[in-house]
């Protein structure tokens, strides 16, 4: 699981291995791969799961 900016660049990597099927929780928490805190914006999701994939939008308010 990927963040990215309104500008397409990778903001944080969140996840980056093979996890069991079924329900899982990921928290970000407003950081980039750096450890600094980002502004309150939009910012895109990328999810992957095998040949699955799926982008999302959301809004990080501080």
């Amino acid at each position: 699981m990927k963040i990215f900016d309104v500008r397409g660049a990778l903001v944080k990597t969140l996840l980056n291995e093979r996890r069991q099927q079924g329900n899982h929780r990921v928290v970000w928490t407003g950081d980039n791969n750096q450890g600094n805190r980002v502004a309150s914006g939009v910012y895109f999701y990328r999810f992957t799961a095998g040949q699955f994939w799926a982008t999302r939008k959301m809004v990080l308010l501080r």
